[in-house]
């Protein structure tokens, strides 16, 4: 029976050490839910060149953009568990988990987490038109004209969204939500002054902060960023308790074998300890934080109870 007992577990085992030992035979395509040019985008098309290298095998960017991240999530979800597709996930999925009344996956069932990959704080930033140079200056004129200014979203549901109301109901700033489809655009129109304020990612509002294009206020994370060190958080700008930043982390269909997760984890994890891609990331405003699939997995469960509280709180339904 002990015989028989062993020869069944070292069986059991075959097929997982043999996915590792051949993951993968052909390419592999990274669904990146947004626009090219956005965060998400740029920490990709940093990390996937060594993924392809480290893998032996061509990975593949694919921008499929639409409501707030959710269109390239839905494809995933939907796709092969076997490896080959794969989604940067982001805030933006629990955040948009929590707020849209109807999804057609579930982020945290049909989608397992391969690891955490970085942390990039949100910005509150203005177009050079608007007069506010601190966030309660910013209060203060927008309580005064309540009609005249509004913000940008990568789209409803996004960490942009959340962030926007989160503020407004911290402050009692008075502005109208401005959904765009993806954070590239939204940031044209807030250059162009079509749109006042944004909750930006610090990666792709850096480079028009550093060309004064853009002006910002605060971060919202507990911690300043590294990239705008001379900016305050909220919280030193008077909004206490306010932390909230834009994490991302690789995510597979549900059912992917573990050992094909524990290979791209063991690989996304010593490419962003690499100190050149994190010299290439800090430059962008892009925090490295790999992480194992336990610790990915509970962020998600963490942020799904959170921000579907804070939706409740602040009445924000996405239908």
């Amino acid at each position: 029976m002990l015989a028989l007992a062993c020869g069944v577990a070292l069986t059991a085992s075959v097929p997982a050490l043999a996915a590792d030992d051949t993951y993968p035979t052909r390419p592999i395509k990274v669904i990146v839910p947004f626009p090219a040019g956005g965060t998400t985008d740029t920490l990709m098309r940093i990390v996937t060149p060594r993924l392809s290298k480290s893998l032996g095998q061509p990975v593949v960017i694919e921008n499929k953009s639409g409501a707030s991240a959710t269109v390239g999530a839905d494809f995933v979800a939907k796709a092969a568990p076997d490896g080959y597709t794969l989604l940067v996930g982001a805030a933006h999925h629990t955040i948009a988990q929590a707020v849209f009344a109807k999804l057609p996956y579930s982020f945290d069932r049909d989608l397992a987490p391969v690891g955490m990959m970085a942390l990039v704080p949100n910005v509150v930033v203005v177009n050079a038109a608007v007069p506010a140079k601190s966030v309660q200056e910013l209060v203060a004129i927008t309580k005064a004209n309540p009609d005249k200014y509004n913000y940008a979203s990568a789209g409803p549901g996004s960490a942009h969204h959340l962030i926007g109301e989160m503020f407004k109901l911290r402050t009692g700033a008075q502005l109208t939500h401005i959904p765009y489809r993806g954070s590239a655009p939204a940031v044209a129109d807030l250059l162009g002054g079509q749109v006042s304020v944004m909750f930006d990612t610090v990666t792709s509002s850096l480079p028009h902060i550093k060309a004064q294009k853009l002006r910002a206020l605060a971060v919202t994370t507990a911690k300043r960023s590294s990239a705008l060190p001379d900016v305050p958080t909220l919280a030193e700008a008077g909004v206490p308790n306010f932390d909230v930043g834009t994490w991302f982390g690789l995510m597979a269909p549900a059912a992917t074998p573990p050992a094909v997760i524990e290979k791209l984890n063991r690989e996304i994890t010593a490419i962003l300890k690499d100190p050149d891609v994190q010299k290439q990331l800090l430059s962008q405003g892009i925090e490295p934080q790999p992480g194992t699939s336990a610790e990915l997995k509970a962020r998600v469960t963490k942020e799904l109870t959170e921000f579907s509280s804070l939706a409740k709180q602040a009445k924000l339904t996405v239908e």
